[in-house]
């Protein structure tokens, strides 16, 4: 499994949410805590977006380690954001180790991040992808489930979806035609959290003028909160809703 986390609120340092940390991202690469059986590291890439301004997010992305990029440092250090989405790959066996398969997914405003699998992958989806248009399924990242569940989600919120709805509604869908499956998804478009605890573990903690989810506490402050297992977490940086996926 992967492990991701995305912050919206009062400017912060990418260095200080990513790096810094006793148990950050960064440590999560090599010394996760929860896998929950999925891999034991998270070594096949990483990817970071975050938001400049009112320009559309920035992202970076990379096929190797995080640890392994000298590089990383030095740029986490010069930037400061009110949102970002993170997150530090561990590939499902049979699926490819490149850069366009690590998260965050973007289009528009949005970045995206799943943390799990989809089960019987790829004959247990080929019917909800079968919807999409040819043009969005040979647009994907990669052939990877978590690229065809971006398709999947971009393709409710062009349709007019409300956030919560469309990655609600995607998570049921995905388990009913993949039982299973570990459906874990962040969305955020900088302003708002959207994200499923779903077969696997999520935390989320609100600070000062901003909150933060996360697949592990990055430290070990008391106000992280788990997230129960099959629900949805809607966050902006002064609420945090939880409810039942499917509950209204």
């Amino acid at each position: 499994m992967c492990r991701h986390l995305a912050y919206v609120g009062a400017p912060v340092g990418l260095a200080d949410l990513l790096l810094t940390p006793a148990h950050s991202l960064l440590r999560q690469s090599w010394a996760p805590r929860d896998m929950r059986g999925g891999g034991t590291v998270n070594a096949d890439g990483y990817g970071i977006g975050w938001y400049a301004g009112d320009a559309e997010p920035v992202r970076l992305r990379r096929a190797g380690p995080m640890w392994s990029d000298a590089t990383l440092p030095g740029l986490a250090g010069s930037v400061a954001t009110t949102g970002v989405l993170a997150a530090v790959r561990s590939a499902t066996v049979g699926m490819p180790v490149v850069e366009t398969a690590c998260a965050p997914f973007t289009s528009g405003p949005w970045l995206f991040s799943h943390n799990g699998l989809v089960r019987g992958w790829p004959s247990s989806v080929a019917g909800l992808a079968a919807r999409l248009p040819v043009t969005d399924l040979l647009l994907m990242d990669a052939p990877t489930d978590s690229a065809l569940l971006w398709a999947l989600l971009r393709a409710r919120l062009s349709a007019g979806d409300k956030p919560a709805d469309a990655v609600a509604g995607l998570v049921a869908e995905v388990a009913a035609a993949a039982p299973e499956s570990r459906l874990n998804l962040l969305l955020t478009d900088g302003a708002r959290i959207v994200a499923t605890a779903w077969t696997h573990a999520l935390w989320v903690r609100q600070l000062p003028g901003a909150v933060v989810v996360a697949s592990e506490p990055y430290d070990e402050d008391p106000g992280w909160h788990e997230v129960p297992d099959r629900h949805l977490v809607t966050a902006t940086p002064t609420t945090v809703d939880i409810t039942g996926v499917g509950e209204p």
